[in-house]
């Protein structure tokens, strides 16, 4: 039986407390999304970035302070549920971490990690999420291609700031009161 023009019901929090562990779940514009738990490669992109970006912004240590940086946070934003690889907030909007399952305050920056599995779900559907609930910048990095897109909303819309490759050593908004150097994200071994 065909269910083209039937209208599907709109995904439940309770549908997604239903997916296994080893996958992380997401609710998109009323459908579940579901992929595998992140390579190693991501995850330690994502790792190394939140330790740099933490010292400085989230502990103060280096750097000006101001932010509180979470790894893999839940969000409910509306009636979408998202896991970004790192997001971040102004101290002034969320001075602790609540004692509480998930958010529902949007953040102020997001990362995504590029991989094949999520790339499309990541420029798309999160992105048009985080621009709707006004989070004011995001960047998107891919390990493979080793890049940097660093994006900020301006009249709803995401506008490119700068797109930084390889082993450089870059200020990207909006922690561009520190340099941040790209090569670490890039190594694999002990030295990077």
């Amino acid at each position: 039986m065909s269910t083209r023009g039937l209208a599907r019901k709109p995904a439940t929090y309770d549908d997604l407390l239903q997916v296994p562990d080893h996958l992380v779940a997401e609710i998109l514009d009323g459908e579940l999304h579901t992929t595998p738990r992140p390579a190693l490669r991501h995850a330690r992109v994502a790792t190394v970035l939140g330790a740099d970006l933490g010292n400085a912004f989230d502990r103060g240590r280096g750097g000006p302070g101001g932010w509180l940086l979470l790894d893999e946070p839940e969000l409910h934003l509306q009636h979408d549920v998202v896991v970004p690889d790192l997001a971040g907030w102004t101290r002034t909007r969320l001075p602790a971490v609540p004692d509480a399952p998930y958010l529902t305050l949007a953040p102020d920056w997001v990362c995504e990690v590029i991989s094949p599995s999520t790339e499309r779900i990541d420029r798309a559907a999160k992105l048009a999420i985080y621009a709707r609930e006004q989070v004011a910048h995001a960047w998107l990095i891919n390990p493979a291609t080793e890049t940097l897109e660093v994006l900020a909303l301006a009249s709803d819309r995401w506008t490119l700031l700068a797109t930084h490759a390889g082993p450089s050593v870059v200020r990207a908004e909006p922690f561009d009161a520190v340099e941040l150097d790209l090569s670490a994200l890039w190594t694999t071994d002990q030295t990077g």
